[in-house]
Formats: C-alpha cells, structure tokens, sequence
C-alpha cells in the first residue's frame, strides 16, 4: 500500500516527503484540506519547515488527497497512537527495538513477546510499525525494566532477527 501511495506522487519528491510525514506522525487531512491531528489543526508552514518545502507544496499535496477517493478515505481515517518510546529516559523505561529480515513473516510480535514473558519481563507498550507504511519496519517493545542478558539473547537467536538494540 505504500508503495502505491507514493507511486501517485511519483513525479515529486517534495509532495512525496509530505506524504511520508503525515503517514509518520500519523495525521490526517480534514475536509477542508487542513492538516490535523485529532481536531488540532497543524499549520501548513510548520509541515514545510519540518520536512524542508515550500507551504505551498503541503497545500497542493492536501488538494490531491481530497481529489483523490482512496488516498481520501486513508488519509481522513489515520490516527497517531501516543508512544512512550521518548519518554522511556524520563521515566526510567526500557525500549527494545528489533528489526528483522522480512517483516511480513507470521508469529514476529508472539514470538518476541513471548520471549520476554518467559524470562518475567512485563510489557508496557508494543509498537509494530506497518511494513506497508515504512521502508524498514520495527518492533518497539517498552518494559519497566532492564532486560537480563539471557533474554536478550534469545530474542537475538530468533531466526528472523536482524538487529537488536537497547534505548
């Protein structure tokens, strides 16, 4: 689906980085073209200054989206879930992150979660970024506490694990 989202944008990077920061921050696009999260609205200037565009590019991006009938129903339907990935320092939580070599496979989530059951380990939140939406996917795992060695390298021996790293 990402894929084909961005294939309508094709002919412009810029309109392209407008897309890949609403799909990021998960914003939506109102009626009235307005960027917006929940019933906030985000002002054009500050989407372009974050990405590196003109306003005017964020408008005519928005207008494609209104024009177009399944980037409309995405883009009025998506939502932003809060993390606790960047409060995790703040709060003294622990943020494992995994990429894998093919992030389509079946059972990643229970596996990895499961993993970590198994050693005592509870988990505060999961975040599995959509490999439909992003070009490298991964799991976010936010405990309480310090992971043992032993679990991380379990989680490290899963055959599917590419990378792991502690925040």
């Amino acid at each position: 689906m990402f894929d084909e989202i961005m294939e309508k944008f094709e002919g412009s990077p810029s309109q392209q980085a407008v897309i890949r920061l609403l799909l990021e921050r998960g914003f939506s696009v109102n009626d009235d073209g307005r960027v917006v999260s929940g019933g906030i609205e985000i002002p054009n200037t500050g989407i372009a200054r974050e990405i590196g565009v003109d306003r005017r590019v964020v408008d005519s991006t928005t207008d494609v989206i209104l024009e177009d009938p399944e980037l409309r129903r995405i883009f009025q339907n998506i939502s932003q879930v809060p993390s606790l990935m960047d409060l995790a320092p703040v709060l003294d939580l622990t943020v494992l992150s995994i990429a894998v070599d093919d992030a389509e496979q079946e059972g990643i989530v229970a596996r990895v979660t499961g993993t970590l059951a198994d050693n005592g380990i509870s988990i505060r939140q999961t975040i599995s970024e959509d490999p439909e939406f992003t070009d490298e996917p991964r799991l976010y795992l936010i405990t309480d506490e310090t992971l043992p060695g032993e679990a991380i390298t379990e989680i490290r021996d899963l055959e599917f694990v590419r990378k792991i790293e502690l925040q």
